[in-house]
This record gives C-alpha cells, sequence and structure tokens, in this order.
C-alpha cells in the first residue's frame, strides 16, 4: 500500500535521491554520460531544500511512500514557466524508482497532483518531456495532446523536448478516477 502526501522540507534528501537515481536510470540511453552525471545529489539536495523551504509561485510538490514511509516517488508543478503556451500549469517532475514503475503508481501521482492543480485554480496543464522518452506515451495515454517541441541544453549537450498538454485538466481528472 501506498500514501500520496504534501512534500515538506524535511523530505528534500529523499526526493533528492529519487530523483537522481531516476533521472539517470530514465535518460541513460538518451542523454550522453557527460551530461547525465552533471545531476548529484549535492546539487538536487539544494534544489529540493530551497524549494520546499519556500515554494514559489504557489508550487505543489507531493509525494508517494510505502508504507513504512520511505519515498519511492515524486510530482511537483505549478506556473507553466514560459508563459508561451495558452496553459496556465505545468508539471516540473514527476519520477518514480525503477522498480516502482509500471505499477499505475505514476497514475496515482498524476491524479493526487491534477486533483491538487484543480483545488488550487488551474484550468490547464502541460509537462514537457525528451522528445524519444518512451515515457511520453504515459501522457499521451492519459489524454494529453502534443503541443510543441524545442531545443533544451543539459550539461554540453542539447536535446529536443516536446511539450505534451491537457487544455481542461478536469477532463484529465476524470480520466484518472
Amino acid at each position: 500500500m501506498f500514501k500520496i502526501r504534501e512534500a515538506v522540507y524535511e523530505d528534500a534528501e529523499k526526493i533528492a535521491q529519487v530523483h537522481v537515481n531516476s533521472w539517470k536510470s530514465t535518460y541513460k540511453e538518451l542523454i550522453d554520460e557527460q551530461d547525465l552525471s552533471n545531476m548529484t545529489l549535492e546539487n538536487r539536495i539544494a534544489l529540493w531544500g530551497a524549494v520546499l523551504k519556500q515554494p514559489l509561485n504557489g508550487q505543489i510538490a507531493l509525494v508517494m511512500e510505502t508504507e513504512d514511509n520511505h519515498i519511492i516517488g515524486f510530482i511537483s508543478g505549478g506556473k507553466e514557466r514560459t508563459k508561451n503556451y495558452a496553459y496556465d500549469g505545468e508539471i516540473y517532475a514527476i519520477y518514480l524508482l525503477d522498480e516502482y514503475q509500471r505499477k499505475g503508481l505514476g497514475s496515482q501521482l498524476l491524479a493526487a497532483f491534477t486533483e491538487a492543480m484543480v483545488n488550487a485554480d488551474y484550468q490547464s496543464m502541460l509537462v514537457w518531456v525528451l522528445t524519444y522518452n518512451p515515457s511520453g506515451q504515459f501522457y499521451i495515454q492519459h489524454g494529453a495532446k502534443q503541443v510543441e517541441a524545442e531545443q533544451v541544453t543539459i550539461g554540453e549537450g542539447t536535446y529536443e523536448e516536446t511539450a505534451y498538454g491537457w487544455k481542461d485538466i478536469n477532463d484529465l481528472l476524470s480520466r484518472l478516477q
């Protein structure tokens, strides 16, 4: 049994561990090793400590944990960051440890996050995914439509990202319930 709750400052290190481990395993075939190595536990602890200590722009962060309070995944997001698209909300990050993937837990995290976003008065939402990441199918299966593709720099490399979006997150929430 897993539970989802709001992330707190004390979760920063555990979230950072999930972030680094999941990021490196997810992107090992998609990103050059030298660019992968730029994400360290230390910089992610600092990032998550700052995010959770003083969330900016109404950022929402949720964790999924086991019965014994071991964090196995997280999702975070808030206002759409670029203001270039007709979406008011954005998923900034969603990660699950490898051994917990493909068990429906990502959908549970997405559902809890979407509900929190609806409660925070967001109407629409997008998420950016590396274009060749098979996880992009996860969003399509949940009704997202491709919005845009653009280049992003990670470390020294340049990679293509694709945005997927839901014009009405109430529709997404209905699909997930």
